[in-house]
């Protein structure tokens, strides 16, 4: 296995840059893990592929203020910050630009007025008190990857100053920060969408409670990893950085249930399977004979061969080339059928990436 062999060309004009009116109306590839047939349809669709008692969980992250701009104290220099992960409170891993300028000692103001000209107008303080001083950020250290450790007084004020981030591929405004969240979004901590959600309304979730599916919710706060491709030709030396996870009594009771009753898991994205997957492990590494409610850092590596003890079916996104997240993908509908449908997709011109279409693997 190489990281080449998760390789594909993909024409620039099919990278979303907007997302679709309303979330639902995006297109769904429907792909049969036993045959390899795949099916095309709309994400409106979606409920005739899904049946009474189905558990459906879904990632309830909401994406942070994590894009923060400002200058450095001593030269005014412009600083444009990505905050990854908090270790503790007021204390962070980031991304900085220029990152080889930003040594340690480095002190940086926010600074509305550093924003690139290309970005919104809109002020993030419009409407809300003004705090009486800007946040600094102080650079504690810097690794050879590039991440920062660095902290921020004061700590509560940050968020008014901090746009969302979008990724890398997307160049165009986004007029709305909220059509970057899921409509469930809750709890606060990712630097990225749990992107498979943002096709659901909340309409959706209407429907498939009245046909008998339930939905469930966990947490996992998406970091580092959804920027990073890798690099080498070994994927299994690649290092994939932990992130933070929760699920809760209540969702292991309905999981636990409906493996007692042979029901089936839909995963909604990548960040579900990786969840629920880290806690069936954690079941079989302890001996457990049921799921328990966990907390704590995910850093299981999805790779062909990984043997699935927990989802049956999983909603996802067209992912990018030679990244984690196909990787994942391909173990669980393999990596030819796989490919094919994603080859399928682009002679459809299927919009692909986080404000692409969608894929339901069965």
């Amino acid at each position: 296995m190489r990281t080449s062999d998760f390789d594909y060309h993909l024409p620039p004009e099919l990278i979303a840059q907007t997302p679709v009116e309303p979330r639902d109306s995006s297109r769904l590839l429907v792909l049969h893990r036993a045959t390899g047939r795949v099916e095309h349809q709309g994400f409106d669709q979606l409920l005739e592929h899904l049946r009474p008692g189905d558990v459906m969980v879904f990632n309830q992250s909401r994406v942070l203020p994590a894009r923060l701009y400002g200058r450095r104290e001593d030269t005014g220099g412009r600083v444009e910050l990505l905050l990854l992960k908090q270790e503790s409170p007021g204390i962070w891993q980031a991304l900085g630009k220029p990152g080889r300028r930003l040594r340690p000692g480095t002190v940086v103001v926010l600074d509305l007025a550093a924003r690139p000209v290309s970005l919104s107008p809109r002020n993030p303080l419009e409407g809300k008190a003004a705090p009486s001083q800007a946040p600094k950020i102080t650079v504690l250290s810097s690794e050879e990857d590039g991440i920062k450790r660095v902290r921020i007084t004061p700590e509560e004020d940050w968020q008014q100053w901090g746009e969302t981030p979008l990724p890398p591929y997307i160049h165009q405004r986004l007029d709305d920060p909220e059509r970057y969240q899921t409509v469930y979004a809750r709890q606060s901590g990712s630097v990225a969408a749990p992107t498979a959600g943002l096709h659901f309304t909340r309409s959706t979730l209407d429907h498939l409670e009245q046909l008998g599916v339930l939905p469930v919710f966990v947490t996992l706060h998406v970091g580092l990893d959804t920027f990073r491709p890798v690099h080498g030709e070994d994927p299994t030396q690649h290092e994939i950085h932990t992130e933070y996870f929760k699920i809760g009594a209540e969702t292991v009771s309905a999981l636990n249930q409906a493996r007692s009753d042979g029901r089936r898991v839909i995963a909604v994205g990548t960040t579900s399977v990786r969840v629920l997957e880290q806690l069936a492990l954690k079941m079989v590494e302890e001996g457990d004979i049921e799921l328990k409610p966990t907390a704590g850092q995910a850093g299981l590596f999805i790779l062909p061969g990984h043997h699935f003890r927990l989802v049956d079916a999983m909603i996802t996104n067209f992912h990018l080339p030679r990244s984690t997240l196909l990787m994942l993908v391909s173990a669980f509908a393999g990596r030819e059928p796989v490919l094919a449908a994603y080859r399928e997709a682009i002679e459809r011109q299927y919009r692909f990436y986080s404000f692409g279409d969608a894929m339901l693997i069965l």
